[in-house]
């Protein structure tokens, strides 16, 4: 229970940031029919193909963070990653790469929708998980920070249970960008992919104090 909660907190604090990355690709899904509530229905669905992909990743890095585990290095994995997350926030590049990245979205519905095109055009539910579950492996630095904090849990079951409630944290976003897209200004999305850099930065302390092994609660529990 306590990697879902883990995930779900993870999740949601950084889902501001999928407002500015991959809220085009929400704004973007096909609409098949008007009633509101298949309107809501389709898009819970588009989330849950996002969700299964990211239980995917989160156990295929459980399976690698067990072999880690068993030959001891956990701590040292742990506390690598976070100084890495600090390292690449004072690297000048890194925010360069960020903007490259936050520019894929548009690139991704551009190819999607040509070599997808069927799919956009069905607008079925079957469609949108489709279109959910290639979404999950659209490349993202905050799905990269959760498979980098997953991959320091020492087993795929909690590994897997923390990419669950990783992918339900970012459901808020992504469905109310979906619903209320017209409300969100460029400017409010710019603003939030702005708190990103410190949203890192708190994840890679929290990763350092987690691998030191300082027995604090929720945060350096023994590894």
């Amino acid at each position: 229970m306590e990697w879902i909660i883990a995930g779900l907190t993870f999740g949601f604090l950084g889902s501001f940031h999928c407002i500015g990355m991959c809220g085009p690709i929400a704004l973007a899904l096909p609409r098949k029919s008007k009633e509101q509530v298949h309107y809501i229905f389709s898009r819970i669905i588009y989330n849950a193909g996002r969700i299964t992909t990211y239980i995917i990743l989160g156990s295929i890095a459980g399976f690698f963070s067990r072999i880690i585990a068993i030959g001891g290095y956990q701590q040292g994995l742990s506390i690598t990653i976070g100084a890495l997350m600090l390292l690449a926030l004072a690297w000048n590049k890194v925010q360069r790469l960020l903007q490259r990245m936050e520019a894929l979205p548009s690139r991704f519905i551009s190819k999607m929708t040509h070599q997808f095109k069927r799919l956009f055009n069905n607008g079925g539910l079957s469609s949108l998980y489709t279109i959910g579950l290639l979404n999950g492996l659209l490349p993202c630095g905050f799905v990269y920070m959760g498979l980098a904090t997953a991959i320091t849990f020492g087993s795929i079951y909690s590994s897997s249970l923390f990419m669950a409630g990783f992918g339900f944290g970012t459901v808020p976003a992504m469905l109310g960008i979906s619903l209320t897209g017209g409300l969100v200004s460029t400017n409010l999305r710019q603003k939030l992919k702005n708190l990103s850099p410190y949203f890192i930065a708190v994840v890679g302390i929290i990763l350092i104090l987690r691998g030191l092994g300082l027995g604090i609660p929720f945060i350096s529990p023994a590894l």
